[in-house]
């Protein structure tokens, strides 16, 4: 008997321990919570695992439970919990409940956007790419030949980046004393960077609409995104000012000829932007994937905000997609986690394209076909800019490959064009916040793929696709 009434206390106990254990468990997540929404439990959780309330191993607690003692509905709570097994941070098994995992682990990374972008399978004329014209592009052989000439290079020992390219880079980088790589090309950069300098629930912001393929890699990661807007000279000031209370890491932005919109950032914007980031630790990390094509100089917030400015040059788009190179600068902290990080896979980007890349960058005419090319974009641009405002359709931007032009109805206007033999790429992956497109919606159009001899005819589609029979005026 007394056996028995001991074995009902210590279980009694256990009851209250745990009990308690839970409540200060939610306390801890309610403290976390900004919003009452799937993304905002999902990153309280993971603030509360950073901040050591919750480890490996420990268990969740039901949704039921959670849900009524937060004030959320089950719905939410589920949805959370299966945003942060997506990302690698738990397991759910059954009656055994959601456990934390090591939240080192990840999952595979998903492109989901970039997939919806480019999925026009069967076009005659597909202008949804965003890539460039292989007509454009500067003859490889002259290179080629340069190469079979060089020293060899068979050592794992050897400088990571060839010393004849670190002089052409050093001549005209925008950001002072920046430790300089080069890398597979331009997502590559923005891997190492993210994978290096961010974890699970760090606020970053984005442009939007923004580049899909880096809103898939920040959201594989677990990353919190935050939109922010873009105007004709750049990220929006009084958008960026409104997250900077919330705790931001690092910005992102595309410095010229910015993917979707044209829009290339004025110095006055990249002034004030550092400014804004002056007295906080975040990072600005800037692709610059219009180098050698585009007309504006360039402006980086770095001239301003060097200590915290990660500067990223692609050569892809003017030399080609295929050398897989761009180079990166960055302060010296962030260039050391960078190249760790490298040698935990590949360790340096090849030599022998490097080499490739001198030659293209010195020679004269592979320098002429680059001018050449920037020039003809730009005309492809304008024509096309032109016709559209003819048809009472006005876009934004400057520069570029590609045109952002509003639309009524973004699937009625793909879908239209699609029929018509014409792929462009629907705007909603371009987008942070796929339902908070200002009108109807928007579909990119990559008019640097358009022959001269088509612009005037291309753009008469796109305008009737973006504006049926009857409708008002459009502008961007």
């Amino acid at each position: 008997m007394l056996a028995t009434i001991r074995a009902e206390l210590v279980s009694h106990n256990r009851l209250i321990d745990t009990v308690q254990t839970v409540k200060a468990l939610l306390s801890a997540i309610e403290q976390r919570l900004d919003e009452p929404t799937t993304k905002g439990l999902a990153h309280a959780v993971s603030a509360t695992i950073r901040a050591g309330d919750l480890g490996p191993g420990d268990r969740l607690p039901p949704i039921r439970t959670v849900a009524a003692e937060l004030g959320l509905s089950p719905t939410t709570v589920s949805a959370a919990w299966a945003l942060l097994r997506r990302s690698g941070t738990v397991a759910t098994d059954g009656r055994r409940g959601t456990t934390i995992l090591d939240t080192r682990g990840r999952t595979e990374p998903g492109t989901t956007r970039y997939r919806q972008a480019l999925d026009h399978r069967g076009i005659a004329l597909d202008l949804s790419t965003g890539v460039p014209d292989p007509a454009l592009l500067p003859d490889l052989r002259a290179a080629l030949r340069a190469v079979t000439a060089a020293a060899p290079t068979g050592s794992y020992l050897d400088d990571p980046l060839l010393p004849e390219l670190a002089d052409i880079l050093r001549s005209d980088w925008p950001v002072r004393d920046a430790q300089l790589t080069v890398v597979d090309g331009a997502m590559d950069a923005l891997d190492l960077v993210a994978r290096s300098l961010l974890g699970f629930g760090d606020r970053v912001v984005v442009e939007d609409p923004g580049f899909p393929p880096l809103l898939d890699l920040l959201e594989s990661l677990g990353v919190e995104v935050v939109g922010v807007p873009v105007d004709d000279e750049g990220l929006e000031l009084d958008g960026l000012r409104a997250t900077l209370a919330r705790g931001i890491r690092a910005v992102f932005v595309q410095p010229r000829a910015q993917n979707p919109t044209g829009v290339t950032m004025s110095r006055r914007r990249a002034k004030s932007i550092a400014d804004l980031l002056a007295g906080t630790d975040c990072l600005v990390v800037e692709d610059d994937s219009a180098y050698g094509l585009s007309q504006s100089p360039l402006v980086s917030v770095g001239r301003w905000l060097p200590e915290r400015t990660v500067h990223i040059r692609s050569f892809s788009k003017a030399y080609g997609p295929d050398l897989r190179l761009a180079a990166l600068g960055a302060p010296a902290e962030v260039h050391r986690a960078i190249s760790l990080r490298r040698q935990l896979g590949q360790g340096w980007s090849s030599r022998l394209l490097q080499q490739v890349l001198v030659s293209l960058l010195t020679r004269e005419p592979s320098r002429r076909a680059v001018a050449k090319a920037s020039q003809t974009y730009a005309a492809r641009r304008a024509q096309f800019v032109r016709r559209l405002r003819e048809h009472g359709v006005g876009v934004g931007g400057v520069e570029g490959l590609n045109v952002w032009v509003p639309v009524v109805d973004e699937t009625a206007a793909v879908v239209r064009l699609a029929s018509l033999g014409v792929g462009v790429a629907a705007g909603s992956p371009f987008r942070v916040a796929r339902s908070t497109d200002p009108v109807g919606g928007h579909v990119r159009v990559t008019v640097g793929a358009v022959p001269k001899d088509r612009a005037a005819e291309l753009a008469d589609l796109v305008a009737a696709a973006a504006r049926p029979l009857g409708s008002s005026r459009l502008a961007r």
